[in-house]
C-alpha cells in the first residue's frame, strides 16, 4: 500500500531487491536486503526513494508487509497508472537492483504480540498490506490473540496472499467481501462492507477489542462510522488511509 511520504529525521539506507512474489496481474511483493536494518513493527512503513540519472528524484510511502527478519524487509506494491515509483517497481525493477529506504515509520498503526485483546482488521483492496504483517507477526509470535479479518475486494484475481490466506490459521477468521465479481460457485450478489457484514464478522463491543482499519479514505470513514454505530469506542478503533477524503 502507497501513501505520500512523510518526512523525518530517519536515515536513508541502501537496499537491494533480493526476491519478487507476484500476488495479482498488477501487484508484486519486494523482498529486500538493507544491512543494518533496525527492526520495526507490525503495521509500520517505510519511505521509499528512486533517483534518476539526471538527479531527479521521486519517493512514497510503502507498508511492510511481514515482521521483523533481521536485514530483511518486505513491500507489496500495486502499479498505479503513471505513477513514478510503482511503476519503476512493479515494471523494469529487477534482482539486485538499488533503491534508497527510510524507515521505520509510524507508532499508532502498530500490533505487538505482547497484545492480548482480541483484534478486527478491516481491510479495503490494498489496505490488506499492513493488515497482513500483522496477522504474519502474530503467528511468527505463536500469540494466542483471536483476530477476525474482513477483506473487501473488488474481484477475486486481486486477492493478495492468495495462496497463504487459504491455509488454515488457528484463532483467524476471515470474512471475504466482493464488490463487483463473487467467485466461481459463490452464490449472492457483489456488496459492499455495511452494517450487517460488521455487525456478524466484528467482536461485540464490550469484547474489548482493537480494530484496524486500512484502505482508501473512504472506505476507511465508511467502516470506522459502522464500528462506532455498533457501540465500539473511538479508542479502540485505529485507522490508516490513503487517497482523497470523501469530503
Amino acid at each position: 500500500m502507497a501513501r505520500t511520504a512523510v518526512s523525518g529525521r530517519l536515515a536513508w539506507r541502501v537496499a537491494r531487491l533480493a526476491e519478487i512474489r507476484q500476488e495479482t496481474p498488477t501487484a508484486r511483493t519486494l523482498v529486500f536486503d538493507i544491512p543494518g536494518w533496525p527492526g520495526h513493527l507490525a503495521g509500520q512503513h517505510v519511505d521509499v526513494r528512486l533517483t534518476a540519472a539526471d538527479g531527479y528524484t521521486a519517493q512514497r510511502s510503502y507498508s511492510l508487509a511481514a515482521p521483523a527478519n533481521g536485514d530483511r524487509i518486505e513491500l507489496t506494491v500495486q502499479r498505479v497508472a503513471d505513477g513514478e515509483v510503482s511503476e519503476h517497481l512493479t515494471g523494469p525493477y529487477a534482482i539486485g537492483d538499488p533503491v534508497e529506504i527510510r524507515g521505520p515509520i509510524g507508532g499508532w498503526f502498530v500490533w505487538r504480540p505482547a497484545d492480548s485483546a482480541p483484534v478486527l482488521l478491516v481491510a479495503g483492496g490494498a489496505g490488506i498490506v499492513p493488515l497482513m504483517s500483522m496477522v504474519r507477526a502474530r503467528r511468527k509470535a505463536g500469540s494466542k490473540a483471536l483476530f477476525r479479518l474482513v477483506y473487501s475486494l473488488r474481484t477475486p484475481a486481486e486477492l493478495y496472499y492468495a495462496e497463504e490466506l487459504r491455509r488454515p490459521y488457528a484463532g483467524l477468521d476471515i470474512t471475504y467481501v466482493y464488490t463487483r465479481e463473487l467467485p466461481e460457485g459463490r452464490s449472492g450478489i457483489p456488496r459492499r462492507i455495511d452494517v450487517a457484514t460488521l455487525n456478524t464478522a466484528a467482536w461485540p463491543a464490550d469484547f474489548g477489542a482493537t480494530t484496524y482499519i486500512c484502505g482508501p479514505t473512504g472506505f476507511v470513514e465508511t467502516a470506522a462510522d459502522i464500528m462506532l454505530a455498533l457501540g465500539h469506542s473511538p479508542q479502540s478503533i485505529r485507522t490508516e488511509r490513503f487517497g482523497p477524503s470523501r469530503d
